[in-house]
């Protein structure tokens, strides 16, 4: 079992820690908070662990937490909270999406930082305990513009799809390896979320991607000059008559999954396309496609959570150029490289 004196011999300063989001999801009816077994180990690390390594000063003075959101509500979150507290940390709580770092994917999520006292969070004095929607003193509240009427304008604060997409595509007449199969698309079709090249927005991606139609991520329609609604609409007209191979009313749209590298992009584990940066990652051979897209379904947006770490070290009255100079040094001092 995971102890204070093992962690102890890490000398780690900041700790990144996100915890199994199935107790805490709204899309798990039955979610059971911290009555769930795989809610243990995360309070068992912050009620027990925590608690001896602060009364051995070998505690990290940094902590990133992160989870679906929902568990700003949780039971576990207030014990989280309480625990904090009486540890001598400050703590800082947000409710963040991609899209208002110009990232065309809604995935909100849940995050607490905390320092240990007496650091304090820049941009925050005076505002009391509260649930942020944006990172203090980095832009405004974020408020989802299709709560507008006229809400093309605010949209344009996020890329294109296109910018996220694989290059080497084949032609039009060619078969694309991430196409939706044919019965899923009878069978399911009508739930899917289905976005354009040119859309600025994508659903969360889960990790039931491409094994479940809705609620699992967007689809793509790589065709721009045909209107969705009217195509399903004839698709199911021929369905309903019984005509044999209805589903080919379909193929002009081309529709087809996202591929796990243009969803590593998206997620800002690999560079967009536009910025010409080389990729020099690649999957392990012995890897599947579908543990591919598990993986990914589970994980965090990387420019989020690095735009919360650097906002983490940030000191008040500090240029952002130097805090990022400070950060840089802790962290090659944590991983031995800086003598």
């Amino acid at each position: 079992m995971l102890n204070a004196a093992n962690l102890a011999t890490y000398r780690a300063e900041l700790w990144l820690l996100s915890p199994s989001c199935q107790p805490y999801t709204v899309l798990n009816p039955l979610a059971k908070g911290a009555a769930d077994p795989r809610a243990k180990s995360f309070i068992h690390l912050i009620e027990d662990v925590l608690p001896e390594m602060v009364r051995d000063s070998t505690h990290p003075k940094y902590m990133l937490v992160e989870n679906v959101a929902g568990f700003e509500r949780s039971s576990t979150r207030l014990r989280l909270l309480k625990t904090l507290d009486s540890l001598g940390y400050g703590v800082l709580e947000l409710l963040l999406t991609p899209l208002q770092f110009g990232i065309p994917n809604s995935r909100l999520r849940y995050y607490l930082l905390a320092k240990a006292q007496p650091m304090p969070f820049p941009g925050t004095i005076a505002s009391g305990l509260r649930l942020w929607r944006h990172i203090p003193g980095h832009g405004q509240d974020w408020i989802d513009p299709r709560m507008y009427i006229d809400h093309n304008d605010n949209e344009m604060i996020a890329d294109e799809i296109r910018d996220y997409l694989d290059e080497d595509v084949p032609e039009r007449h060619s078969t694309h390896p991430n196409a939706i199969p044919d019965q899923t698309l009878q069978k399911w079709g009508r739930l899917f979320d289905i976005i354009l090249p040119s859309a600025r927005r994508s659903c969360c991606f889960t990790r039931g991607y491409v094994r479940m139609a809705e609620r699992s991520g967007s689809v793509l329609q790589m065709n721009e000059e045909l209107d969705t609604t009217s195509t399903f609409d004839r698709f199911l007209e021929a369905q309903k008559s019984g005509r044999e191979a209805a589903v080919r009313v379909l193929d002009p749209l081309r529709l087809r999954y996202f591929s796990p590298t243009e969803l590593l992009r998206i997620f800002h584990f690999l560079p967009t396309a536009k910025t010409e940066a080389q990729e020099s990652f690649q999957w392990p051979a012995d890897l599947s496609v579908k543990t591919q897209y598990r993986l990914i379904g589970n994980s965090v947006n990387v420019q989020v959570v690095a735009e919360l770490i650097r906002y983490l070290f940030e000191v008040e009255g500090r240029p952002t150029e130097e805090s990022d100079s400070i950060l840089l040094k802790r962290m090659a001092h944590d991983s031995g490289t800086l003598t």
